[in-house]
């Protein structure tokens, strides 16, 4: 019977022309083949993926006056990145590591005198970094991305990179990864440390502390600071976490303590002792020895609310007066704090204690005229106090009419819109000095139409 292949089927000829039809039935081999293949085509549409930012992270990129641009560029780039890792982790990792080798290449001729760059460069690695340290890399190709970031770190020419030095235990993966690291390490930095020539440096001292920690070996840690002759907190704060670890807490508080001095961050150090003693239950002395120290923030509200979410049980009128004592001639600069508490005569006392921003005191005298007649009425008079004695940033006549206008608004619901009237009469007429002058003339009208004899009948 002869036979023959067509289309996928075997076909055998009978002697009256019949067909038996046979299903094709591929070897294993090419069914492993095509298995693959489709596997290598998922693969692939993964590892196609176009990255944007490289493109505009090329060497010398920027010029002396592109920060602006740089700096959004790099937020577009976090972006991207943050956005493929939500799909892909390992790729999302890939793209961080890739963008930490271009940033001072790229990055290399901007003017950086303003701060704003390394702000945005440090606030990126703060993204970028657990992205890779999170990332479920498999031992090689996290060993890749440790050898371009480290040569990334070594041709940093203004140490952007520092803060990935300062967790590359971390970003090793496993202990016993940042281990072998620190076996590599270690003895440079010893060496750098030991040098009697001054001047050494080691551009991964944080790297080999971080491997250090991560490893857990704390005494070693411990032992390697000692040899350190110039010590500084960026450094000395593994050997806290390492006393920590170790459960040394009272010892690893009085290494903080000892780790003040010249140029040192003494509010940093401030709050790393709070914690510290905030997590053993000594919350009393916490809040005495550094609750008012440690407070930080943008404003002075909100330095007031880090103390208060710190601390929880303490009064909160207490804790506005401690803050108060801690900035003797800036107490006009509370006034929003003890308003927001309701402390209105406190907050009038502040006011007029020190300089306040006198459109700051208008916007609360208008926002209170109803609630609090009597210290919306301060808050004017305090605003108009100020104004006349000269301070204020960018102030038109529009603003001292409009703290007068509200002066006026408070008065008419206390019934005291002749003796307002006459206060401020006072407030313009008791000196010749240039910013008297303006408020008065910015004034003369309405001042005058108080003066005038019809208004006195």
């Amino acid at each position: 019977m002869a036979e023959r292949e067509v289309g996928g089927e075997r076909r055998g000829k009978a002697g009256h022309g019949s067909e038996n039809k046979v299903p094709f039935q591929a070897p294993r081999q090419v069914k492993s083949r095509c298995l693959f293949r489709i596997v290598d085509i998922r693969m692939s549409k993964t590892a196609r993926h176009k990255w944007v930012f490289p493109a505009r992270f090329r060497t010398g990129a920027y010029s002396w006056k592109a920060s602006r641009l740089a700096i959004q560029r790099l937020r577009e780039a976090v972006s991207e990145i943050k956005k493929v890792t939500k799909k892909d982790p390992v790729l999302g990792a890939e793209g961080a590591t890739r963008l930490m080798e271009k940033l001072w290449p790229a990055l290399q001729y901007i003017d950086t005198s303003s701060g704003a760059l390394g702000s945005a460069v440090n606030k990126a690695l703060d993204a970028l970094i657990p992205i890779i340290i999170q990332a479920p890399a498999d031992d090689k190709t996290r060993n890749q991305w440790l050898d371009r970031l480290w040569q990334a770190m070594a041709d940093d020419g203004v140490d952007y990179l520092g803060p990935v030095g300062d967790r590359w235990g971390e970003i090793c993966g496993s202990a016993e990864v940042a281990g072998q690291w620190a076996d590599d390490l270690v003895p440079r930095l010893r060496s750098c440390w030991t040098d009697p020539n001054p001047g050494a440096y080691f551009h991964g001292a944080t790297a080999c502390l971080s491997c250090l920690s991560v490893a857990g070996r704390y005494q070693e840690l411990l032992e390697l600071l000692e040899l350190d002759r110039y010590p500084m907190w960026h450094y000395r704060r593994y050997g806290v976490e390492a006393l920590l670890a170790l459960g040394k807490k009272a010892e690893a508080v009085q290494y903080a303590e000892a780790s003040r001095g010249l140029n040192q961050p003494d509010s940093v150090i401030d709050q790393t002792c709070e914690e510290i003693l905030i997590s053993s239950g000594m919350h009393e002395e916490a809040y005495k020895r550094y609750g008012s120290n440690a407070a930080v923030g943008n404003s002075y509200i909100a330095r007031f609310r880090a103390v208060a979410k710190r601390y929880p049980m303490k009064d909160r009128s207490r804790i506005l007066s401690d803050l108060i004592a801690t900035t003797p001639g800036e107490e006009g600069k509370w006034f929003a704090t003890a308003k927001e508490l309701e402390l209105y005569d406190l907050a009038l006392e502040l006011a007029n204690r020190s300089h306040c921003d006198p459109k700051t005191l208008t916007r609360a005298a208008r926002d209170y005229v109803d609630k609090e007649a009597a210290f919306a009425l301060g808050s004017a008079m305090a605003a108009l106090r100020w104004l006349s004695e000269g301070w204020g940033y960018e102030v038109t006549s529009a603003d001292v009419v409009d703290a007068y206008d509200r002066a006026l608004e408070a008065a008419s619901k206390l019934n005291k819109v002749d003796e307002t009237k006459g206060r401020i009469q006072q407030l313009v007429e008791r000196n010749e000095r240039a910013s008297t002058l303006f408020v008065r003339q910015s004034l003369q009208r309405r001042l005058h139409a108080y003066l005038s004899p019809d208004n006195e009948t």
